[in-house]
């Protein structure tokens, strides 16, 4: 009986250790950082795809080669954009450029917040629980649904009539 308390005292030794070394390993994320200084990622939403550069500056945003309040003009879509800054607490510290394809301008917005956040996150790792808990990081994987044959729309059915 002894013997197999023992055994069992070294078993959660062990196993308190293994979760000690996941989480120091988790903690000391290297920052991904290419030669020009910048971090890169891709940002999704809905059929939008944003391709997303951030680097320490002054706070300027670039997509598709046009000035942020160019390219979106409702303050909506620029105060999405702005959102992980914000909440990070690193509002005009980096220059963003983002190349986006695909979508709306609501859902194109939303790619390039998702790409910003990713890039902050390989940048500073550090910031990764702050937007995590904002949901920033986090795909939003609703896109629109297609039409079904014998309806007016992916759901609406034709009017019905009775004669």
């Amino acid at each position: 009986m002894a013997d197999e308390q023992q055994t069992l005292n070294d078993l959660s030794e062990l196993g308190g250790a293994a979760a000690v070394t996941a989480v120091a390993e988790e903690e000391t994320r290297e920052p991904q950082i290419d030669a020009q200084g910048r971090s890169y990622a891709t940002g999704k939403r809905k059929n939008a795809i944003a391709r997303v550069w951030i680097k320490p500056g002054s706070g300027k945003v670039t997509v598709n080669g046009r000035d942020v309040e160019t390219f979106f003009a409702r303050p909506v879509l620029r105060m999405i954009i702005s959102q992980p800054f914000s909440v990070a607490g690193r509002v005009n510290q980096y220059d963003v450029v983002c190349s986006v394809t695909g979508g709306g301008l609501s859902g194109q917005a939303g790619a390039v917040r998702h790409g910003i956040s990713k890039a902050l996150t390989l940048y500073e790792p550090d910031l990764r629980a702050v937007l995590k808990k904002e949901g920033f990081l986090t795909r939003d994987s609703r896109v629109v649904e297609r039409k079904k044959y014998g309806r007016a729309k992916a759901r609406r059915s034709f009017q019905f009539s009775k004669r």
